[in-house]
């Protein structure tokens, strides 16, 4: 089966910085003194790798066998990555390449009970705010969602009133960047989606910044996805007063949960590419998540339709299998490597 229009995806593209220490972060913090924390951990391991909300959730979509259309500002250190995500169906003909700034750095502590603390700086993504999304849509020819994931947050608001302004179904991610912007902002960009994505921390920050309870929320968007790490995901309609849970796919390891979220946004909006359920689109996305998971890196697992679509059977079921397995790309080489940069 072949795709409608490709899925523009708005957002972060950087360099991740992921470290390991190998104790708990609980352990170091002193009652008492976390008005005035300075704490140094010696790490046991440093993965540099690609990254970026956008980048990740683009680079998802290709392995699905969409063709995305990746939307961002970057520095003149993109070339090698831009060539990766060529090679795995993500155009980058539309990315802003900034002439005075690097591509962003995300760096990334993560604990053995897999807490992460992180830091990221900017960069270039503060010039994604002069990109012309109207003038890239018309460019490409339209397109059938817009998803715009965390950005610079002066870029993800003048996306979102695009998209408002021309009629442009969107969905909104706003994600870590709900800690920067305040209510009248993160309303901004909730108001009219078609779909919001939140993990569950999100979902009670976005509740208290914008003062909305979760009915009024859901007055203001189509359908509200919460991701709960390995208790799944709560898909909740506008209309539909139950809710819709679904368990998170099994996973043979847990390697490192960078980037598992990004994954999921992927495959939840290749199966609303292809017109699925949000159930259905959700098993989709879990299942893309748990390849995620058990590698480390946000790009680097391996993916194979064949062993994709078993895997998705032994989570959810043959139906499951049978209804995505036609979409997927026929004969695709494993896309992925594990170790390989540039």
């Amino acid at each position: 089966m072949v795709s409608r229009l490709g899925i523009v995806v708005c957002g972060s593209i950087a360099t991740d910085y992921l470290m390991t220490f190998p104790g708990r972060f609980a352990e170091q913090l002193v009652d008492g003194q976390l008005d005035h924390v300075s704490l140094s951990f010696l790490v046991d391991e440093l993965d540099i790798r690609r990254g970026g909300a956008a980048a990740n959730i683009a680079f998802g979509l290709g392995c699905l066998g969409l063709a995305p259309v990746l939307v961002g500002a970057v520095g003149d250190d993109f070339g090698e990555y831009s060539d990766w995500l060529g090679r795995h169906g993500v155009s980058t003909d539309h990315v802003l390449v900034s002439t005075t700034r690097h591509t962003a750095r995300f760096l990334c502590t993560t604990d053995s009970d897999h807490n992460q603390i992180a830091s990221f700086y900017p960069g270039a993504m503060q010039e994604a705010r002069d990109i012309d999304l109207i003038a890239v849509l018309g460019d490409i020819g339209g397109t059938e969602l817009v998803i715009i994931s965390p950005d610079d947050p002066d870029a993800m608001l003048r996306h979102t009133a695009a998209c408002r302004d021309a009629g442009q179904a969107f969905a909104a991610d706003p994600s870590q960047q709900l800690a920067r912007m305040d209510g009248p902002q993160i309303r901004a960009l909730v108001e009219g989606a078609q779909y919001l994505f939140t993990n569950a921390y999100e979902r009670d920050l976005l509740q208290q910044k914008t003062g909305w309870s979760p009915v009024q929320v859901l007055d203001r968007v189509g359908t509200w996805i919460t991701t709960r790490g390995a208790q799944g995901v709560t898909i909740e309609q506008a209309g539909d007063h139950v809710p819709i849970g679904v368990p998170a796919a099994p996973v043979t390891r847990h390697a490192d949960p960078t980037g598992v979220g990004d994954a999921f946004r992927a495959g939840f909006l290749a199966g609303v590419s292809w017109q699925l359920t949000a159930e259905r689109s959700a098993h989709l996305g879990c299942q893309l998540a748990s390849l995620v998971l058990e590698s480390v890196g946000t790009q680097e697992y391996l993916f194979s339709p064949d062993d994709f679509a078993a895997r998705l059977a032994d989570s959810y079921g043959a139906a499951a299998a049978a209804q995505v397995r036609g979409w997927l790309p026929a004969g695709l080489a494993e896309a992925g490597m594990t170790g390989e940069q540039g």
